[in-house]
Parts: structure tokens; C-alpha cells; sequence
């Protein structure tokens, strides 16, 4: 027969812990919900947030250049190297038939004297030590072999030399493509941020922009400094006739430009060949402190992470960043100045 107990009741102080567990969850729940608005960022927050993700775009756009830039120069170097060591072969394989063409003859008369046998050794090096006990050889042989031993040590060493460029670009191409995928990281990081704005916050950020820019109306006054040098002047007018064009980063002209594919291609105008990137542009010129700076000087700000040319009166030439075109600005806005570079 079945029993029928009566269903234990839960103890009191069970009952209390569950109680004070549940209250403690609707509490925590409460302080959530409360909390959630407190935690959207506010405009300057954004606008902080962004500048600084828009400041580490410009670092890995800067070394994707240099990395784009060391591929180029790679490639040209390789293709030079196969190119040699192409010729180098042709030539030993016309050595070698001459070669041939003496070993038939002697043997067409009786006998493959030593002498011909080193011409046909497989290893010309280690027969030619020993054919120095050899006398049936004469001058012009000796001269023919050592020229055939000079060939195959250039050909091993250009295809060294080529074996490790090759590998070299293998991995400049790795960090080309790590670069470009760190630039396009962020500026999604930076397009999400802004997307937190509301529509009238987004307006207000692009209309300081706007004031900062006051690109091609020329109501920035640039006073009358002298420029630097010709060279100097020349660059500067050359950018000042890209005012307006977009910033893209690895742009380098003439539709777009990042901050130094601008200097890069000004300075080209010029008739100056600088290099591609912040860290290698410094270098191409005399570091001067920012009294010294003058109309169509290098100017670089935030650790080599940007570089535009100076305008006169405090004023910079440049593409500042993702979303802005290339305008000019005052050297305030910009951030912390590091050294002026006359080229």
C-alpha cells in the first residue's frame, strides 16, 4: 500500500536565503538598468576616443607604407638578380661547349689528355687544385678553367643572394597585409564609435571639424615668412593645389594622400625625391626646433605618427586624417609638435 507523506516544507532558513538570493538579483538587475545610460560615452569621449584610433591608423598606415615601400624595392632587386643570373648561366653553358668542343677534338686523335679531363670534371675546383702537378697544361687552359671556376662561384652567389631577398619579401608581404588589416580594424572601431552619436552629436563633431579646417576660403592669414629655401616654396605651392582632397590612407596622389604621401608627392613636384613614410621623411633633411620654421618645412607632430609642411604664421599644410581632407590648420590643433625637418 502506498504511503502519503506530507511534502517537506522548506526550512526557514532556506527559505531566507533564497529570499535575500532573489532580492539581491533584482537589485543588481535594478542598478543595471539604472546604470546603462550613465555608460554611453558622451560626444567628447567619442570625439577622444576616435582622435586617438584616427592617431594609431597613421602608425600602421605608416609602416604599411614602408612595408608597400621595401616590397617595391625588393621586387626590383629580384628581378635584376634573376635577370643576372639568367645571362651568368647562358654564358657558363657557352664556356662549357667550348669546353666539349675540345674534348672531342683530342679525343678524335687518340686520347683525353688531363688537362681535358679537368674541363670536363664535375668538380672544376677540387681537379684544378690538383692539376697543378699537371704539366700538359697549358696557359690558355688554365685561364679558360679559372674563368669557368669565377662564373660558377658569381652564379651560387646571386642565387643566394636572391634565395634570401626572396624570403625577405615573403615577409614584408606578411606584415603589409597585418598592416592594412590594423588600419581597416581601427577605422571600423573608430566608424562604430561615431555611430554611438546621435544624429545632432555626429553634426556638431563635423561642424568643429568645418571651423578647424577652413580649407580653400583662405581665411586662415598665413603672414609673409620667407620660405626656406626654392625647393621649400615649391612644395608648398605644389600642396596647397590639393587642398580639398580626401585623406585615404596609402594615398599618395594625385586624387588622395595620408599625411606623408602628401609631403612625398609635393616635394616631387618640386623636383625633390623624398621618401614615403613619417620614420624615413625625418631624415631626409636638417631637424630645426619650431622657432626656426619656415614656408614648406617638414613639421612632425605625435611621435612621427604625422607630418604635414609649413604654411607661415603658425599654420600647417596637411591631410590630417580618415574623414578630413587636406586643409590647412593651426599647429595648436594638431598635437604635441616634435621637431621641424628642412629638406
Amino acid at each position: 500500500m502506498a504511503s502519503h507523506r506530507r511534502p517537506k516544507q522548506p526550512s526557514r532558513t532556506r527559505v531566507t536565503v533564497l529570499t535575500t538570493a532573489a532580492a539581491a538579483a533584482v537589485a543588481l538587475s535594478s542598478q543595471a538598468a539604472n546604470a546603462a545610460p550613465s555608460e554611453k560615452p558622451t560626444k567628447n569621449e567619442v570625439k577622444a576616443k576616435v582622435d586617438k584610433l584616427y592617431e594609431e591608423v597613421e602608425r600602421a598606415t605608416d609602416k604599411a607604407n614602408g612595408a608597400e615601400e621595401k616590397q617595391e624595392k625588393l621586387e626590383k632587386e629580384i628581378d635584376t638578380l634573376q635577370d643576372q643570373v639568367a645571362r651568368g648561366q647562358d654564358e657558363l653553358n657557352t664556356m662549357r661547349d667550348s669546353l666539349g668542343l675540345m674534348a672531342s677534338s683530342q679525343y678524335r686523335t687518340g686520347a683525353i689528355d688531363p688537362s681535358v679531363q679537368l674541363f670536363l670534371s664535375s668538380d672544376p675546383d677540387d681537379y684544378l687544385d690538383k692539376a697543378s702537378t699537371i704539366d700538359q697544361l697549358s696557359a690558355q687552359q688554365v685561364e679558360a678553367l679559372k674563368k669557368v671556376q669565377e662564373k660558377q662561384r658569381t652564379l651560387a652567389q646571386q642565387r643566394e643572394e636572391a634565395a634570401g631577398k626572396l624570403k625577405d619579401l615573403s615577409e614584408t608581404r606578411e606584415t603589409l597585409g597585418e598592416k592594412k588589416k590594423e588600419v581597416q580594424t581601427k577605422l571600423a572601431a573608430a566608424r562604430k564609435l561615431l555611430n554611438t552619436l546621435t544624429a545632432k552629436e555626429q553634426a556638431a563633431l563635423n561642424a568643429a571639424d568645418q571651423r578647424a579646417s577652413r580649407d580653400a576660403g583662405g581665411r586662415i592669414e598665413l603672414g609673409n615668412e620667407v620660405p626656406a629655401s626654392e625647393r621649400g616654396a615649391a612644395a608648398l605651392a605644389a600642396a596647397k593645389t590639393q587642398m580639398g582632397k580626401p585623406y585615404v590612407s596609402g594615398g599618395s596622389g594625385p586624387n588622395s594622400y595620408d599625411c606623408s604621401g602628401l609631403t612625398q608627392w609635393a616635394y616631387g613636384q618640386a623636383g625633390v625625391s623624398i621618401s614615403r613614410t613619417t620614420y624615413t621623411q625625418q631624415n631626409d633633411g636638417v631637424k630645426i626646433g619650431r622657432d626656426q620654421l619656415k614656408p614648406g618645412d617638414l613639421v612632425f607632430f605625435n611621435s612621427l605618427g604625422h607630418v604635414g609642411l609649413y604654411a607661415g604664421n603658425g599654420v600647417l599644410l596637411h591631410s590630417p586624417k580618415p574623414g578630413a581632407v587636406v586643409r590647412l590648420e593651426s599647429m595648436s590643433t594638431i598635437g604635441t609638435f616634435q621637431f621641424g625637418v628642412r629638406v
